[in-house]
């Protein structure tokens, strides 16, 4: 059973917090006692003077001064003290929450994955065991080999997502830039989503002739993120739309979506890795958490910018800007 369950993590938190007001009670205890001390040694000292010897008042007033020296060097220690076990505290507190959470998001990353990784090989493994046991007519063969086919690259982008995660993590992979057609790749990217997502709405409007200085692969990959975390976040019965453009500004790469939006306090955690939209327990849609993280990694590494707006009432526009 993992340690970050939400019963353990309030346990671990009361723990903390109560250690915390411990020690921080025990240095007001410590301040009290060291000037309740020195307030003894000042009396005892005051009391040991005579009225008439020669230099009383001197005598007192020094033995006043030491008083308020050591009053103030008690403070000071005092406050140093408790600044740095604040700041300690808050550090602590917050490295501990930011790997709690981590935590939490790869535990949810390995089931995601998991499923994500099992539906497409027990859809291939059915589609070839059904035409290895049944003689079918050439049209259902080709049926199965397309339904094959589209899971087979699923397969194979989510391979490619987890792969390239771990390559920007390790600072392993080398991007190898050329003249890119990204017209061609962001048709190639509709025609692929198109049949694999034949129910849905999906539209298109791609500027033909438009290039970019770039990894293809990357491109490709940026743009298949955006458009299936559109499909995945929208109902069925809405349209997602694909645009293709260029300005002043540079060429823009535009997918619009009707789906439930993303609150402005989000709108930069959502290209964190791991990070999806919502509570991690409670949470339905499917997902890995890597898409827009990686889209945002790619961007960066072609000097591109990637926003999230929204899109009328409901629904996010994500928009990449490469410079031309």
């Amino acid at each position: 059973m993992s340690i970050f369950k939400p019963r353990r993590f309030a346990t671990i938190t009361i723990i903390y917090w109560f250690v915390l007001l411990y020690i921080i009670a025990a240095l007001v205890y410590w301040f009290i006692s060291l000037q309740h001390q020195n307030t003894r040694m000042s009396d005892l000292l005051l009391n040991e003077l005579r009225h008439d010897e020669v230099g009383y008042s001197a005598k007192v007033a020094e033995i006043l001064d030491a008083k308020r020296r050591k009053t103030a060097q008690y403070i000071g220690e005092g406050s140093t003290f408790l600044a740095l076990i604040l700041i300690g505290a808050v550090f602590v507190y917050r490295a501990t929450r930011r790997q709690i959470t981590l935590s939490l998001q790869q535990q949810n990353f390995m089931m995601a994955v998991t499923h994500e990784l099992k539906t497409p090989i027990a859809v291939t493994r059915l589609n070839l065991e059904t035409m290895q046991k049944r003689r079918l007519e050439e049209q259902q063969q080709q049926k199965l080999i397309n339904i094959t086919l589209q899971e087979v690259n699923r397969l194979n982008s989510l391979c490619n997502n987890i792969l390239l995660a771990s390559q920007l993590d390790a600072g392993e992979y080398k991007i190898s830039k050329i003249e890119v057609n990204i017209s061609e790749v962001a048709n190639r990217v509709f025609n692929d989503f198109k049949p694999r997502h034949a129910s849905r709405h999906l539209t298109a409007a791609v500027e033909t002739g438009l290039f970019i200085n770039g990894e293809e692969l990357l491109i490709e990959l940026l743009m298949s993120n955006l458009v299936e975390n559109a499909l995945k976040y929208s109902a069925k019965n809405q349209p997602v739309h694909i645009i293709l453009s260029k300005d002043s500004k540079g060429i823009h790469f535009i997918v619009k979506d009707h789906g439930p939006g993303i609150a402005e306090e989000e709108r930069t955690k959502i290209f964190e890795k791991f990070y999806r939209v919502g509570n991690e327990v409670t949470r339905t849609a499917k997902g890995t958490g890597l898409g827009l993280y990686l889209s945002k990694q790619i961007a960066k590494d072609h000097q591109a910018e990637i926003t999230v707006t929204n899109n009328g009432e409901v629904g996010s526009v994500f928009t990449v800007t490469f410079k031309t």
